[in-house]
């Protein structure tokens, strides 16, 4: 049976933990601001890069590219870059991206290799099967993901150097327009007719034809790197904007739930202080009866 001490030590464990939630809905609120701004730019300028690899196609008249040599006597790996988080405290985030890995991951063929990129992501794809070759850190800042991005391409482009992967795969959590996230996955390399296919979706702007100003294979590497460099930063970006909006959207639930159990927990304390009061009183009135009568 709850006391009057127990009572009041629920409410001042329930403030502590409010108090505890509201710093950390403040710190994910902060956070999206930056992340959400660097969405907004990456988003125009993947746009240009992939635009200007559209207008390089365009004025070498490239029709197709040759498929790329290697591979021809081993089993094709595909490998999984996937971004998840490495705390807590964010609702679905990773169970969401982790189910989806799962469902589409598996329809591949080939034999499968997982980046993981955050330790809880790890474990719930070790659950579903996979084994994650390769684990990274989730940056705590946008000044973090430069090197965490410049590392996953170095690594991609030993593997493929060494014929040890043929085909990767992005897999990341994107904020949707209104509010909150959706799991997508974008072919990442290799750079072949598929890629070449997927990117003209972006059709070139106006009727005249693009030129090229200087060197055709500089400016050609340029947009490339430029290219993998921003779909894995861009990638990276959006998870953590969707990683804090989902940790804002538990904390926003969880202040309700902890204000709901503090109002519950004021009622049966000041319902049990007025019953004690009363009692007090009825004895005190009691004891006054007798004496009159005595």
């Amino acid at each position: 049976m709850d006391t009057l001490e127990n009572l009041r030590g629920k409410i001042e464990g329930a403030k502590d933990l409010k108090s505890v939630v509201n710093a950390m809905k403040a710190m994910a609120g902060s956070n999206i601001i930056q992340y959400e701004t660097a969405v907004s730019s990456l988003a125009a300028y993947y746009y240009t890069i992939a635009l200007g690899i559209v207008g390089y196609f365009k004025a070498e008249q490239i029709a197709a590219i040759e498929k790329p040599k290697g591979f021809k006597n081993k089993e094709e790996v595909i490998c999984a870059i996937v971004f998840g988080s490495d705390q807590g405290l964010v609702g679905q985030f990773n169970d969401s991206m982790a189910n989806f890995v799962s469902e589409y991951f598996k329809a591949l063929t080939g034999k499968k290799e997982v980046w993981v990129v955050g330790e809880r992501m790890q474990l719930l794809l070790s659950d579903e099967g996979f084994n994650t070759s390769k684990i990274y850190p989730v940056p705590n800042a946008i000044n973090g993901v430069t090197p965490l991005i410049t590392e996953i391409l170095n690594q991609s482009r030993k593997s493929q150097d060494n014929e040890n992967i043929s085909v990767f795969y992005i897999f990341h959590n994107k904020p949707k327009p209104d509010s909150g996230y959706i799991p997508v996955m974008q072919r990442f390399l290799p750079l072949d007719q598929q890629w070449k296919d997927d990117l003209q979706e972006t059709e070139w702007p106006t009727k005249l034809l693009p030129q090229l100003a200087g060197a055709v294979r500089p400016t050609l590497a340029t947009l490339i790197k430029g290219y993998l460099f921003t779909s894995l930063f861009k990638a990276c970006v959006e998870s953590l904007a969707s990683e804090n909006a989902s940790r804002l959207e538990a904390m926003q639930r969880a202040e309700k739930n902890i204000s709901d159990q503090l109002e519950d927990l004021n009622k049966k304390y000041h319902r049990l202080r007025q019953s004690s009061i009363d009692e007090e009183l009825f004895d005190v009135v009691s004891g006054s009866e007798a004496l009159k009568k005595s």
